[in-house]
């Protein structure tokens, strides 16, 4: 199994491509996708974007219900983040970080600092979330080292989640077809259970996925551990909330035997889940936040690790270095999108209009409930995800093949024919994930519940009678 996109979706019917289906086709290689999936169908080309909704090029209309990927949190189409990007590229385009600055990364690493809880006061700017938890492994490997504990280089993550792509955060992804096909990987990652109670049974212990941390360390030696990385709220398998109390159990845990913990921000900070960032939602202080995605609301890639004044502390005197660098982290464009990001978010209180509108978005997943094939909904602030079962009643959940047909087969086309862009999941249990924009409101959750009835309704039919 793998993550699934909208594909299958619109076919050819008058015989004829435009030249930009015909370039997709022959030269475009996209990311996480069936390229086979496009033989006989047209690719989905979106070529505008305004508030909530993205134009294709055939001029439909489609609710963004995704955030294009949990990213595009002020909503498409601001000119005022277009026109600081700009104004910054004619004045200086870029510069490198490396032993330089430039004013707007300047600003902008005073400006997260001063929103990040706690002493979290140094900020590493890098291109991307795949880098930004590349680069906080690293930060706490060479971190140990220099406090005399070379020995702790283990890493413990949750299973089913992601954190990126690249070779040192594959190891922390828990999804095992996504590590599969790179093996062997960087030694030292170690996955304990998610927070996924659905699936718990009855009368289990809730702070036992916690308790599971700490079982691990001891497991593999706390003196080989160097950090925890955990999502506020997982977001594969479908936005697996902690229970109350999940949080602060983990932060007693690592201070206990002096590992590290990471909070990876990439989704959940920047207003996603009602607050700049997870942590502050379920009030816990991380050494380390790694973020991008809604730091510059997808405008510009961009992504950074966030840092407490201890963890940074050996690298700031005498002849200390941490010797790691990107050649885009910081880049001006980049930064100068972020800060006018920031200044929509202050001026319309983007995080309090998701608290007002919290219980109305994670209401409608509810609501779904009635439909047969809707197991279960949960999620936080403008972050959820539906999980989809065969059997309500015992919830057992759909075969491989049944999955494929379910989710490829029909919903991710389905929805993106009626105008919903979500995601149909199969990184665990099949679900289908939502997060809008942070403009979102009564109107545009009215058309999601819309679309994601008719369309589940229609599945559910399906699987029903098949």
């Amino acid at each position: 199994m793998a993550s699934t996109t909208p594909q299958y979706v619109t076919q050819d019917t008058e015989g004829s491509q435009s030249s930009l289906q015909e370039m997709a086709k022959r030269h475009l290689w996209m990311h996480f996708t069936r390229m086979s999936a496009y033989a006989d169908a047209e690719v989905p080309i979106l070529v505008k974007g305004e508030g909530c909704y993205v134009f294709d090029e055939h001029g439909k209309r489609y609710l963004d219900g995704l955030s294009a990927l949990f990213c595009v949190n002020a909503g498409h189409g601001r000119a005022e983040i277009a026109d600081a990007m700009a104004e910054q590229a004619k004045e200086l385009a870029f510069f490198t970080n490396w032993s330089y600055a430039h004013p707007r990364a300047v600003e902008l690493a005073a400006r997260v600092a001063g929103l990040a809880p706690g002493d979290l006061n140094r900020v590493f700017f890098t291109s991307g979330g795949s880098e930004a938890v590349e680069s906080a492994l690293k930060l706490c490997r060479t971190f140990h080292k220099r406090n005399g504990e070379a020995g702790r280089y283990k890493l413990i993550a949750r299973e089913i989640a992601y954190h990126g792509t690249t070779m040192g955060a594959l190891t922390a992804t828990g999804i095992p077809d996504l590590r599969a096909p790179f093996e062997p990987l960087a030694p030292g990652g170690h996955h304990v259970p998610n927070t996924n109670s659905y699936r718990w049974p009855e009368g289990r212990d809730p702070l036992w996925a916690a308790d599971a941390i700490e079982d691990k360390i001891l497991f593999e030696g706390p003196e080989t551990v160097s950090c925890v990385i955990l999502e506020p709220v997982q977001n594969a398998g479908g936005c697996f909330v902690p229970q109350e109390g999940y949080w602060q159990r983990v932060r007693e845990i690592c201070d206990k035997h002096g590992v590290l913990l990471i909070s990876d921000e990439v989704i959940c900070s920047w207003g996603r889940l009602g607050h700049y960032f997870g942590a502050e939602r379920f009030g816990y202080q991380p050494d380390i936040i790694t973020t991008a995605k809604g730091l510059t609301s997808a405008y510009s890639p961009m992504g950074a690790v966030i840092a407490s004044d201890r963890v940074a502390e050996p690298f700031m005197n005498g002849t200390g270095m941490f010797v790691h660098g990107l050649t885009f982290g910081g880049h001006p464009v980049s930064a100068a999108a972020a800060l006018a990001n920031l200044d929509i978010f202050e001026r319309e209180d983007l995080c309090g209009h998701v608290l007002a509108h919290e219980d109305e978005f994670q209401g409608m997943l509810q609501g779904l409930r009635d439909i047969p094939i809707v197991g279960d909904a949960r999620g936080a602030g403008y972050f959820g995800a539906i999980e989809l079962v065969k059997d309500r009643e015992t919830k057992e959940s759909f075969s491989a093949e049944e999955s494929e047909t379910l989710l490829r087969g029909y919903l991710s086309g389905a929805l993106y024919e009626n105008g919903l862009i979500c995601r149909a999941d199969d990184r665990g249990d099949p679900v289908i994930q939502l997060s809008p924009p942070l403009i979102a409101g009564s109107e545009e959750i009215a058309e999601i519940e819309r679309v994601l009835r008719l369309v589940l309704t229609e599945a559910s039919n399906r699987m029903t009678s098949n």
